[in-house]
C-alpha cells in the first residue's frame, strides 16, 4: 500500500511542475487570446540550452556553479526562440483569424521537435542531465529525492517573483490593462508590443525552469518531452482558469495530485489491476479535465480575462 503523504509530496512536486509550466500558456492567453501549442516545444528547448551549458563547461566544474549557469543558458534560449516566435510567426497573424496562429503554433511545436531532433542527433532517444549530488532527503514518512530539491525551491521563489512582478512593477500593471482591454490600454500610453513581448518572454523563463527542474528529477531530457507534458500544462492551465496566472500553479497542483494519487492506487483497485496505473497516467490528466469542466467551466479560479471574440 502505498503511503498517502509521500504521494501527497510527489503530486505537489510534479504539480509544480507543471504550473510553471502553465503560466506561459495562459500569460499569453490572457494578453492576446492566442493558445500557444508550441509553447511545450519552447520548454524542451530550454531543457537542451541548458544541457549544452553543461556540456561545454570544463570537467570537475562544481554543481554550485553549473546550475546557475545551466538555468541562465535555458531561459536564453528559451526567450530567444518564444520572443522570436512572437515577431515573426505570431504578430503578423495578430489580425487574422485565430484558426491561422493556432495551426501556425502547431506548425512552430513540429519545426522546433526536428530542429532539436538534428541539432542533437542522440537526441532521438534521450541525453543524460546532470546530477545534484547528496541525498535523498527524508523527513519523516516522506522521502524527497535530490532531484527534486531544485523544484522545491523554484517553484515558490517564481511565483514569488511573478506576483511582485505582476502586482507591483509598471509593466505588470501594463499587462493587467492590456489583458483587459488592448485599444484602451494602447489610448493610454502603453506600448502593447512590447507588452505581448514581455508576456512571452517571462512564459518561456519559467518554462525554461521547469525543464531544468524536468532534466534534475528524471536524469535525461529528449526532444519530445515538450509534447506531452506541454498538454498537460494546458490542461492546468485551463483546470485553473485560462488567463488567470494563479490559476495555472493551482491547477497543476491539482492535476499533479489527481495524476500522482491515480497512478499510485488505481492498480489497487479489485478488477482494475490489468488497466496499469502507470501506462494509464497521461489519461487521468484529461479524465479530470473534463470532470472540472463538467462543473465548473470557467476552471477553479474563473478566467480573468474579458472575452474579446
Amino acid at each position: 500500500m502505498h503511503e498517502l503523504p509521500q504521494q501527497l509530496v510527489n503530486g505537489l512536486l510534479l504539480g509544480s511542475m507543471y504550473g510553471l509550466v502553465a503560466i506561459g500558456y495562459t500569460m499569453v492567453y490572457g494578453i492576446v487570446q492566442l493558445i500557444n501549442f508550441a509553447h511545450g516545444e519552447i520548454f524542451m528547448t530550454g531543457g537542451f540550452g541548458a544541457l549544452t551549458v553543461w556540456l561545454i563547461l570544463p570537467t570537475g566544474t562544481t554543481m554550485w556553479l553549473t546550475l546557475p549557469l545551466m538555468i541562465i543558458g535555458a531561459i536564453v534560449v528559451a526567450t530567444t526562440i518564444a520572443v522570436g516566435a512572437e515577431r515573426f510567426a505570431y504578430r503578423p497573424l495578430r489580425t487574422a483569424p485565430r484558426l491561422a496562429p493556432l495551426i501556425t503554433a502547431i506548425g512552430l511545436s513540429l519545426a522546433l521537435q526536428q530542429a532539436v531532433w538534428a541539432w542533437y542527433p542522440e537526441a532521438k532517444s534521450s541525453r543524460t542531465f546532470p546530477e545534484i549530488s547528496g541525498g535523498p532527503f527524508h523527513l519523516g514518512s516522506v522521502t524527497i529525492q535530490t532531484g527534486d530539491i531544485f523544484l522545491l525551491v523554484a517553484a515558490p521563489i517564481c511565483m514569488a517573483i511573478l506576483a511582485y512582478f505582476v502586482a507591483k512593477t509598471r509593466t505588470g500593471r501594463g499587462m493587467q490593462a492590456t489583458a483587459q482591454d488592448p485599444d484602451t490600454a494602447k489610448l493610454m500610453g502603453i506600448n502593447t508590443d512590447r507588452i505581448i513581448v514581455v508576456a512571452f518572454a517571462l512564459g518561456a523563463a519559467f518554462a525554461a525552469v521547469g525543464a531544468v527542474a524536468y532534466g534534475l528529477k528524471y536524469g535525461e531530457i529528449n526532444f519530445r518531452m515538450g509534447f506531452i507534458l506541454g498538454l498537460k500544462a494546458f490542461t492546468a492551465a485551463v483546470l485553473g482558469g485560462i488567463g488567470n496566472i494563479y490559476g495555472a500553479m493551482l491547477g497543476g497542483l491539482a492535476l499533479g495530485i489527481a495524476e500522482t494519487m491515480a497512478t499510485a492506487y488505481i492498480s489497487d483497485i479489485p478488477g482494475m489491476q490489468q488497466l496499469g496505473g502507470q501506462s494509464w497516467a497521461d489519461v487521468w490528466a484529461f479524465v479530470l479535465l473534463i470532470v472540472v469542466l463538467l462543473v465548473r467551466p470557467q476552471g477553479l479560479l474563473g478566467e480573468r480575462v474579458a472575452d474579446r471574440a
